[in-house]
């Protein structure tokens, strides 16, 4: 009977110690992805690319780029681009507008970059101001152009799973996913926000199919947007795998809205106040501190999806400067005036 009662405590004793590891690890806080980590690696294999390139004797990839108006942000993200594309050892020029250039004027500007054989990449930085419709100038870029991957006809080989310009943020949201190893084949994934540029785009690459030509993720997707009740998105959150916070609004996600273990990248740019030096502070669209405590995965910001962006960018730089992807003129046409 001593022998047994022994026994029995030794198995107590066993289970608790257990219990106790599991607790310990449930409790561990997330992984924080550096974007700024992957995108050095990025940037690195880039630059690699373009040292070949102009090794066997091809001229080096060059990227135009219009800035329209005085705004502080859109000069910071075009400054990054532009210092991404010297260290990688892509030739850049900036092309400043006054904020009153009227739509006709920005229009002609897009056609004769575009047949400037010199000019290998082309973007526009947004936002525009109000008077000139964003769609319209992102549809004049050459496709074979347009590092943004905006044109209707990137867009239309993106969802129809064909090799194409991805656009610079999803396709980074999809690097930091692939790289850092966050299984998507059957998983639940939610991704709050649905813009043309970001949203869909990321909800595309994530749910298509991974044996297609644009390999997709494979992964069971739910889009949710403004008109989202919260109970709703929550719903939806505590059983998502991967959380894709892209919808502009602070501390959207919280941690009681996700499952333990979940990975959380943070697409959100958000200026607010510092409610203690009453300074502005650049945040996301998840409550970092409180979701990292629960989370497998979660991107910071900044130095998550950003860095990443500026990367991908080059890297489509150097596919339109190699001439991949090629369209007829005249489908380019058609497509961009229905």
């Amino acid at each position: 009977m001593a022998a047994i009662r022994t026994l029995r405590k030794l198995c107590q004793h066993v289970q608790h110690q257990v219990c106790s590891l599991h607790t310990s690890a449930s409790r561990a806080e997330a992984v924080v992805i550096s974007g700024k980590k992957l995108a050095r690696q990025i940037r690195e294999e880039t630059r690699a690319d373009v040292d070949q390139w102009v090794l066997a004797g091809n001229r080096r990839p060059h990227l135009s780029v219009i800035l329209v108006g005085d705004n502080p942000a859109s000069h910071s993200y075009v400054l990054n681009k532009t210092r991404a594309a010297a260290d990688i050892g892509i030739s850049s020029e900036t092309i400043l507008k006054h904020s009153e250039i009227s739509e006709e004027e920005l229009l002609d500007l897009i056609y004769k970059l575009n047949s400037d054989s010199r000019v290998d990449g082309l973007l526009v930085q947004l936002p525009l101001p109000e008077h000139i419709d964003e769609r319209t100038i992102c549809n004049a870029v050459a496709p074979n152009k347009d590092v943004d991957g905006f044109h209707v006809v990137n867009v239309g080989r993106m969802c129809l799973d064909q090799s194409t310009m991805l656009p610079a943020t999803p396709w980074g949201v999809w690097e930091i996913i692939k790289r850092t190893g966050i299984p998507t084949f059957g998983k639940n994934v939610v991704v709050a926000g649905r813009s043309k540029n970001v949203g869909m785009p990321i909800a595309m690459l994530l749910h298509t199919d991974g044996r297609h030509e644009r390999p997709g993720g494979d992964a069971t997707v739910t889009i949710s947007h403004r008109y989202t009740p919260k109970e709703q998105l929550c719903q939806h959150t505590k059983i998502a795998d991967i959380v894709v916070a892209a919808a502009g609004i602070p501390n959207l996600i919280t941690a009681d809205m996700i499952k333990e273990g979940a990975a959380v990248i943070d697409v959100g740019i958000n200026r607010v106040q510092d409610p203690i030096t009453g300074k502005s502070r650049l945040v996301g669209d998840v409550d970092f501190e409180a979701v990292k405590k629960k989370a497998g995965y979660i991107t910071p910001v900044p130095g998550g999806v950003g860095p990443m962006t500026v990367a991908m960018l080059m890297k489509n730089t150097v596919k339109a400067a190699k001439s991949v992807l090629q369209f007829p003129p005249e489908r380019i046409r058609v497509a961009a005036a229905s």
